[in-house]
């Protein structure tokens, strides 16, 4: 992530579910450290992150679930090559039938901490992690 924000520059805010890998305090000191709110989905409420879950079910029924990787390497060249096909070639409808790096420049032109797509209303969907660790006794 910290090569990331380097590359694409500081978020104001990151969302994720409550998955083990994205809960622990190394998380939180790192977000602390670099000033990231980190805000998480409540718990078994998947759509409330709908774009990464939808997301994750496309790669997982084109890709994932019809190959078979032969190592880590093999992985990794694999699913890069799907990664670039998905977002520098193939139209998204939602995004206006554009590519997600076309509507992303586009959108970092306009607004460069955000890469809401156009049109659509912000949604008190997550809690911040801090009130959420506190909540659980953390």
């Amino acid at each position: 992530l910290t090569d990331l924000i380097a590359e694409r520059g500081k978020p104001g805010m990151i969302v994720s579910d409550n998955g083990t890998e994205l809960t622990s305090n190394a998380v939180l000191a790192w977000c602390a450290e670099i000033g990231v709110e980190w805000h998480y989905i409540a718990p078994g409420k998947p759509m409330q992150n709908g774009y990464v879950e939808s997301f994750n079910g496309r790669m997982r029924d084109e890709l994932l679930n019809e190959t078979l990787f032969l190592s880590l390497d093999h992985a990794r060249v694999v699913i890069a090559a799907w990664a670039e096909d998905y977002n520098q070639e193939r139209p998204h409808s939602a995004l206006g039938y554009e590519t997600p790096a076309a509507f992303a420049a586009e959108l970092h032109k306009q607004w460069p901490a955000s890469l809401r797509p156009t049109g659509s209303a912000a949604q008190a969907i997550a809690q911040p992690a801090l009130m959420r660790n506190k909540a659980a006794g953390l």
